[in-house]
C-alpha cells in the first residue's frame, strides 16, 4: 500500500480541513484513482460528504493499493493534519505520503521553506503546537511521542547570498481501515427538494446567523428561550422558488428575521432528472413556483427547515472556501448544501462538498 503526492494548493488543503475540524474530530478520508474523499459523519450535527478532484489539491499523485481503483480507506485526526497545513503557509514546496513508523501508520507531511541569512521562519514557531509536550492522539501509545515529530536539516543555497532551505517534517498519526469497516456507509437519504436556491454569501449569512444565535443564547438566561443547552438555539432558514431567502428566530420574548431577495434558483438540468422534461414539470419545485413571490410578501410558496444555531455556525465556515453555494430545501426534514469550490465550472472533475443539515420538529 503506496501513497504519495505533492500539495498543489495548501491554502485550499488548510481552509478545507479548517472547515471540516469544525464539524468533527475525526474524518474517513478515501483516496484512489479518481478522486479525494473527505467524510465527517458525527454523533450529532450535520454530516459533510466531500469529493474533491485530484488536482484540486494534489500534483504528481501516486497511489497503489490491493484493493480496486487503488482505494485507500484512512481514519484521520482533522485537528492534527490542520495544524500540520498551516506550517506549510509559507513553504515553497510540500509533499504528503503514507508512511509507518514504529508500527503507527502516519501521513508524513514534508515542507521546504527558504531561510534568509540563516533565520528560522515565523511559520514554524511554537503555535503550531507540534513541539508542545503532552499531545497524542487516541490510536497511538498515548504519551505524545509518537503522535507528531519534527526534523529539521538545512544547506547553503546561493552560495554568496548564504540562504538555506529548511525542510521540516511533520507526522500526522493515522489509522488504516479495512474496506469491510466502511462499505456499510452511505450518504444520507433526501426526498426530491421543495424548493433550491442559490446562497448569498456565507460568510455574510455565518455573521447575521451567529448574531441571531448569541441573542437566543442571551434570553435562555431568563428561562424564555425554549431550548436546552444541550440542543442550542432553533433558527428557522426558508426559502421559496422566486428568489427569496429568510433567517427567523422566535422566542417566547423576541422574534427577529432577516430577508434576501434577488437570488437565483438553479434551473433543473433534464438530463439529470428522472423522466427528463416530465420529471421535471412533475417537481416538487416546480409546484412551489406557481406559488409567492420574488418580493417575499406572499406567505405561499415557502419551504423551512429548522436548524440548531450552533451547529449551522458551523457548517457555515465552509465559507471561507468561497465557490458557490446551492442549498436544497425538503419542507419540515433537512436542508442539503451543495458547496462548489472556487475554479469548478460544472462538469468532470468538479470539487463538490455536500453537507446533510437535519430540521427539528416544530
Amino acid at each position: 500500500m503506496r501513497f504519495r503526492a505533492s500539495i498543489q494548493n495548501i491554502t485550499t488543503f488548510t481552509k478545507l480541513t479548517a472547515s471540516l475540524s469544525t464539524l468533527g474530530h475525526i474524518a474517513w478520508l478515501r483516496l484512489d484513482n479518481t478522486d479525494i474523499r473527505f467524510t465527517v459523519i458525527p454523533e450529532q450535527g450535520s454530516q459533510v460528504w466531500s469529493v474533491l478532484s485530484i488536482d484540486a489539491l494534489f500534483e504528481s499523485y501516486n497511489i497503489q493499493s490491493a484493493a480496486p481503483n487503488n482505494t485507500i480507506n484512512l481514519e484521520v485526526p482533522l485537528a492534527a493534519l490542520q495544524r500540520a497545513l498551516k506550517s506549510a503557509q509559507n513553504a515553497v514546496a510540500a509533499s504528503i505520503r503514507l508512511t509507518k513508523k514504529d508500527g503507527i501508520p502516519l501521513l508524513s507531511l514534508t515542507i521546504t521553506t527558504p531561510t534568509i541569512n540563516g533565520s528560522h521562519p515565523a511559520a514554524f514557531s511554537d503555535e503550531t503546537g507540534f513541539d508542545q509536550p503532552g499531545t497524542s492522539y487516541p490510536h497511538t501509545n498515548g504519551n505524545g511521542t509518537s503522535s507528531q515529530s519534527m526534523r529539521e536539516s538545512s544547506q547553503d543555497f546561493f552560495g554568496a547570498r548564504q540562504d538555506r532551505e529548511t525542510v521540516i517534517t511533520q507526522d500526522v498519526p493515522i489509522r488504516v481501515l479495512a474496506a469491510q469497516s466502511v462499505e456499510g456507509l452511505h450518504e444520507p437519504r433526501c426526498r426530491e427538494p421543495d424548493v433550491h436556491i442559490n446562497l448569498p454569501n456565507l460568510l455574510q449569512l455565518k455573521s447575521i446567523s451567529d448574531r441571531f444565535t448569541r441573542l437566543a443564547m442571551s434570553t435562555s438566561k431568563t428561562g424564555k428561550s425554549g431550548f436546552s443547552n444541550s440542543s442550542g438555539p432553533r433558527l428557522e432558514l426558508s426559502a421559496n422558488m422566486h428568489g427569496c431567502l429568510r433567517l427567523a428566530l422566535n422566542t417566547d420574548s423576541l422574534s427577529i428575521s432577516s430577508l434576501w431577495t434577488g437570488l437565483e434558483n438553479p434551473e433543473l438540468d433534464p438530463d439529470a432528472t428522472a423522466a427528463g422534461a416530465e420529471g421535471i414539470a412533475n417537481h416538487p419545485s416546480t409546484r412551489m413556483k406557481e406559488r409567492g413571490d420574488s418580493q417575499g410578501q406572499s406567505e405561499e410558496g415557502w419551504a423551512t427547515v429548522r436548524l440548531d444555531g450552533r451547529d449551522w455556525g458551523k457548517v457555515l465556515s465552509v465559507g471561507r472556501l468561497g465557490g458557490r453555494v446551492i442549498a436544497c430545501f425538503c419542507e419540515g426534514f433537512a436542508v442539503v448544501l451543495y458547496v462548489f469550490l472556487a475554479g469548478g465550472e460544472g462538469g468532470g472533475g468538479e470539487s463538490v462538498l455536500t453537507y446533510y443539515i437535519s430540521s427539528y420538529s416544530a
